[in-house]
């Protein structure tokens, strides 16, 4: 018994031993035992050399069955990426086609040899047939379905067969191929010498300017001192070897009491017409002769006008003109404008803002038409304007540069404001085409008050702008905004504070009004000084007394003349009125309009067959010669539409030629433009078509070098009416508007019992309606401009394109955080956290934070915008801060979760926003 107990401990003591290496029965044991071993031979590895390591894996793996080592290769796939790899068999088929297109046509070929796969994309249809037809090779059949490869052989075969021009022989092909006909025949070999010529003449010109802006005088520095023509003070007469007066001395003098003339006037702008909006008094300087004060004129200018600074440098002296922002509302305008005359009365009222013959723009959500006058905020604006206008009696009026008299709308919004104001409303027949030349034409006068006229006899719109600056301006206004956008963009915010710099600089320098000395003589002294310093005379004393003898001489001149005037001049000017009034009365405007319409429509036909034979003809004659420039599927999509508008304005001015050719009072042309209307839908079709024709063309112009060559040769040449293809496009959209005026123009002098009354209102009321599309079309575009825009401009912003979606105003601020949510509004000190953006939409209010970065060594500056917040207008309310020591400008945005205290620059920022802001609230509660 005793034997057989210790047996079986024996073997428990066996069991137990070989256990510490290989435990059998003990699962929990083993998985310990095992985890240990692992730690202790992980902890041996670290513990080696790099070859020692390499010996122990070559071990293990060669001891591995090949389920073993496979597994191994999948670890170590994942865990060490393949740092070579064929992309055409990772990435999707279109992207390797997308990245093969940026090969040479011999880097494709080389590429076909790497493998069979290789060879397969690279001999795809889509990467061959493009640069074939690029250089005018086509398949001379259609491929099979299957069949892959054709346009790769056609591409080497053209290759292999092509003649090689040299560099004289290529320029006389392309010159052929500009030729309209395969001889050059007199008339071209003429016209060939005469561009030759102009660009000759062109390019001397653009030296002596260059040369006249490198080496001309300071402002200020003529030899001749001009008289305002009208509006401003007497002219003064200077000594022949005084220089130009500068506009300095009149930044010293008081701005009520002062008439500045054109010299004094241009140093002025220089330097306080940049910041907008703002208000421009333009006074010359008393004369040395007379007090006496022409009436005073008060122009409004709407920011939204093409080239508003070419008719703000030309404003006449003795006009105050008040620069206003199209975004605002009429309180904050009516505000800016009491604040420009501060309580004097004037004379006449000039409003030039954008607007049609039936209404007037006069802000970008306050239209003013026969309707809405009625409204409480227009009726309230203009009864308080006319206020600051002196009475019909005196000669007071108001001139809307909008050829409002062209239309029977028009005319009756005319008649309504002047019973709401009692005054004179005078404004454009609209007898002209283009921009803004109805300006330069007739204007509508039921009153001519005769002592107004006599000190004014020039046309309403010549009273406040000069003549030569008036018409650059109307003629040329919409070409000159491109640069002038990109110019205020650019340089505002540096000239602002450039203006405000030399300014100041300028009041430090001429402090002679501080002297006890009369107001002529402080006059005469600062001009006096001011010449000397421009001549650099060596002898001043003799040089200033002088200057001062001819100022008295001229006072006495001027009132000796004065003296002598025979005052029966004036009712001999108001005797010829009458007559005035006969003549325009017994004048045919029927006969006019009519005329005017022929004229305009030769002009745009011949811009329309511009397009066609200078453009369209050489790229058709080129791709049919296997040498194109475009394909022939973007020549149709740019040009199609085009050839179907001339045809039917061919029709159109042969009836209008030959109704002309037979005029009588019973004439009629409104059936013509019935007939006209009927065919709109191709208008209809090229204005649906007209964004992608932009598009394509920018996209060939881009992507091929010798449509870009072409367009450069082609564009702005007297064949082109000196316009390029893509200005040439909008034409029809132009002419649209000039029926509509032309119409309307018939309509208002044709008589009921006319028998073209009739035709002529279906007429008018649809081509007002093709307007309106237009119209729609042209701001939808806008709107999605301005918010691609906005989206670009900020960053981390979410999707802001929507339906009925559009940006209305945004606004520069400060976002201010207070002291104490407990102390009052009064005592409460707030501290300048940042700078913040405001974007108003339609729907909501974007705030963003704004940085600025400025360029080294330069004046330029770049701003970033990112999102911090949005608040829905529905839940957002505005709480303005009255202004205390220790904040000013300052309004709190309330949202749903959190407030905002943010603070303008300017008083005038806050008043304009904060309008805004409570009107899209109130639009976005209400529905409307």
């Amino acid at each position: 018994m005793s034997l057989t107990n210790s047996r079986r401990e024996s073997n428990s003591r066996l069991d137990t031993r070989f256990s510490t290496w290989t435990p059998l029965s003990d699962k929990q044991g083993n998985l310990q035992l095992f985890e240990e071993r692992v730690s202790l031979v992980t902890r041996w590895f670290d513990l080696w050399t790099r070859a020692q390591r390499e010996h122990l894996l070559r071990s293990l793996l060669a001891r591995c069955s090949k389920s073993h080592l496979s597994s191994c290769r999948d670890w170590l796939t994942e865990m060490v990426p393949v740092s070579q790899l064929d992309f055409t068999a990772v990435l999707p088929r279109f992207l390797s086609l997308y990245i093969m297109s940026f090969l040479s046509p011999l880097d494709l070929c080389r590429a076909a040899k790497v493998s069979w796969y290789w060879r397969i994309l690279t001999e795809q249809d889509c990467l061959w047939v493009d640069r074939c037809v690029r250089r005018g090779w086509f398949l001379p059949y259609t491929p099979a379905e299957k069949e892959f490869g054709a346009w790769k052989n056609h591409y080497v075969s053209c290759l292999s067969t092509l003649d090689l021009l040299t560099s004289q022989e290529t320029q006389e092909v392309r010159h052929a191929l500009v030729q309209q006909n395969a001889s050059v025949t007199e008339e071209e070999e003429d016209l060939r010498k005469e561009r030759k010529i102009r660009l000759q003449t062109r390019q001397q010109i653009q030296e002596e300017k260059g040369w006249t802006m490198r080496t001309r005088r300071v402002w200020g520095s003529n030899t001749k001192l001009r008289g305002a023509t009208g509006g401003g003070g007497s002219r003064i007469t200077r000594p022949r070897s005084e220089s130009p007066l500068s506009s300095l001395p009149s930044l010293s003098w008081p701005l009520r009491a002062l008439k500045s003339s054109p010299q004094t006037m241009t140093a002025r702008q220089s330097l306080e017409r940049i910041p907008t909006p703002s208000v421009y008094r333009l006074p010359s300087p008393p004369t040395v002769s007379s007090y006496t004060r022409s009436p005073t004129l008060l122009l409004l200018i709407s920011n939204r006008i093409p080239a508003h600074e070419l008719v703000l440098n030309g404003v006449k002296a003795g006009v105050i003109v008040v620069l206003y922002d199209h975004r605002g509302a009429l309180s904050a305008l009516l505000s800016q404008v009491e604040g420009a005359i501060s309580g004097l009365q004037v004379q006449r009222l000039g409003l030039l803002a954008p607007g049609l013959t039936e209404e007037v723009h006069v802000l970008d959500r306050s239209c003013l038409t026969e309707k809405s006058l009625l409204s409480p905020d227009h009726r309230e604006f203009w009864e308080k304007i006319s206020g600051l206008v002196a009475p019909a009696q005196e000669g007071g009026g108001i001139d809307i540069f909008c050829p409002l008299a062209a239309s029977a709308a028009g005319v009756a919004l005319i008649h309504a404001l002047s019973s709401l104001t009692g005054l004179e409303v005078s404004s454009p027949v609209g007898l002209a085409t283009g921009s803004f030349q109805n300006i330069l034409g007739e204007w509508s006068s039921s009153e001519v008050h005769v002592g107004f006229a006599a000190q004014h006899p020039a046309a309403p719109p010549l009273q406040y702008v000069n003549e030569d600056v008036l018409h650059g301006w109307c003629r040329q206004a919409e070409w000159l905004e491109e640069a002038l956008q990109e110019l205020r963009s650019s340089v505002e915010a540096s000239l602002q504070q450039l203006s405000l710099q030399a300014r100041g600089r300028a009041l430090e320098v001429i402090c002679l009004d501080k002297l006890c000395v009369p107001k002529e003589l402080s006059v005469a002294l600062t001009q006096g000084l001011t010449a000397i310093t421009r001549q650099k005379e060596t002898r001043p004393l003799e040089f200033l007394a002088s200057f001062l003898k001819e100022c008295s001489e001229d006072k006495d001149e001027e009132t000796t003349g004065k003296d002598e005037q025979n005052p029966s001049e004036s009712p001999s000017c108001s005797s010829q009125t009458p007559e005035l009034q006969l003549q325009q009365s017994a004048f045919d405007w029927r006969a006019a309009a009519a005329s005017e319409l022929l004229h305009s429509e030769t002009l745009y036909l011949g811009r329309l067959s511009a397009v066609m034979k200078v453009y369209q003809e050489p790229l058709t004659a080129a791709l049919n010669s296997h040498k194109a420039i475009l394909s022939r599927a973007d020549i149709q999509i740019i040009f199609t539409a085009v050839s179907q508008l001339l045809q039917i304005n061919r029709v159109f001015h042969a009836d209008l030629q030959t109704r002309l050719q037979q005029w009588s009072a019973d004439q009629c042309v409104g059936d013509v433009f019935v007939k006209l209307g009927f065919q709109l839908k191709v208008y209809t079709n090229y204005l649906n078509n007209y964004t992608t024709v932009l598009h394509t063309i920018d996209k060939c112009r881009e992507a091929k070098p010798a449509f870009r060559a072409f367009l450069k040769m082609m564009d702005r040449t007297l064949a082109t009416h000196m316009l390029s293809l893509q200005e040439l496009l909008l034409c029809p959209v132009w002419r649209i508007h000039e029926y509509v005026t032309l119409l309307q123009v018939l309509s208002s002098h044709t008589n009921p019992d006319h028998p073209d009354c009739k035709h002529l209102h279906a007429a008018l009321n649809t081509m007002l309606q093709f307007r309106q599309f237009i119209q729609q079309l042209k701001r939808n575009s806008q709107t999605d401009q301005s918010i691609e825009e906005t989206q670009r401009l900020i960053q981390g912003c979410p999707i802001l394109r929507e339906d009925n979606r559009r940006l209305i105003i945004s606004q520069d601020a400060a976002l201010l955080r207070g002291s104490d949510d407990q102390i009052p509004e009064s005592l409460r000190t707030f501290e300048h956290e940042s700078d913040v953006g405001l974007f108003l939409f339609s729907d909501a209010l974007v705030l963003t934070r704004k940085s600025v970065q400025h360029t080294p060594f330069t004046l330029t500056r770049r701003s970033t915008h990112t999102f911090m917040a949005s608040v829905a207008l529905s839940s957002l309310t505005v709480r303005e801060i009255l202004h205390t020591r220790y904040v000013c400008h300052a309004f709190i945005l309330e949202g749903p979760c959190r407030f905002w205290v943010c603070a303008t620059e300017r008083g005038q920022d806050r008043k304009r926003f904060l309008s805004v802001l409570r009107s899209a609230i109130k639009s976005a509660l209400t529905g409307h």
